[in-house]
């Protein structure tokens, strides 16, 4: 329908916009999809391709601050992969009904990071630079909690990249711009193992995510210019009450 196609252009166009200046844009995109019609778990795995492509274009923006830390990427990439994949195949395994229900507790997960990623991240650089010189087993602690952050964004993308963030903050990194490239690599091997498996299971509904993608793109590109004129905090503050109300809509949806 004309109405469905309208919809998901205006969402991938916004969460291309908020992806690029403040970050968030599932919030927009996921629903989008949900309201279009689209059964909660294809939803799901449609929103992760949609996102790919950004992330795969911001890895390559940050290529130069990726190339600085090039011998700690192999481990990045492989515990992405596994992580993506595991989180993938839970997902398939989880029966319809049952996601559906958990949607609302996993947005409402996503926007209390989005909401209090900033001072969690704060807090783990903090305690980092106490703790610089981590034993054999605090490095092995580190490894597993990136394969549960990665079994996260496997499971449901929203919120990937806040939460890379604030595990690479307690791994010690402090350079915004290599965290950054950092968590988009993540982003991206978990999105393309994850997608690899949803293809091979027919889960994408590939005109809605295509409609969804190419607004994605639109609205990344666009953002490229607005980025320069609308205050950050200002774009911030509209993700927060938008993912506060569509949290609150689906828990009224699924509990009522």
């Amino acid at each position: 329908m004309l109405s469905d196609l309208i919809i998901l252009f205006t969402a991938g166009f916004l969460g291309g916009i908020l992806n690029s200046i403040a970050g968030g844009g599932s919030f927009i995109t996921f629903p989008a999809l949900l309201f279009a019609g689209v059964p909660p778990i294809s939803a799901n795995a449609t929103n992760t391709f949609a996102s790919c492509s950004g992330y795969m274009s911001g890895t390559w923006a940050f290529r130069k601050e990726l190339l600085e830390v090039k011998s700690e990427l192999p481990r990045y990439i492989f515990i992405s992969l596994l992580g993506g994949i595991g989180g993938a195949w839970l997902l398939l395994q989880t029966p319809e009904t049952a996601f559906e229900t958990a949607v609302p507790w996993l947005l409402l997960f996503a926007t209390l990071l989005f909401i209090f990623g900033g001072q969690l991240n704060r807090s783990l650089k903090q305690l980092s630079t106490k703790h610089r010189h981590a034993s054999a087993a605090g490095a092995i602690l580190l490894s597993l909690l990136l394969i549960g952050v990665c079994l996260y964004g496997g499971f449901f993308n929203a919120g990937l990249g806040i939460i890379s963030l604030s595990y690479l903050a307690l791994a010690g990194h402090t350079d915004i711009n290599r965290m950054n490239g950092l968590k988009l690599l993540i982003s991206t091997f978990v999105s393309l193992i994850a997608i690899t498996l949803f293809i091979y299971n027919d889960v994408i509904a590939w005109y809605e995510g295509s409609i969804v993608l190419t607004g994605t793109l639109t609205g990344g590109y666009a953002a490229a210019h607005l980025s320069r004129k609308l205050p950050q905090q200002l774009v911030r503050n509209f993700v927060i009450i938008a993912s506060i109300g569509i949290t609150l809509y689906f828990f009224y949806d699924v509990y009522k």
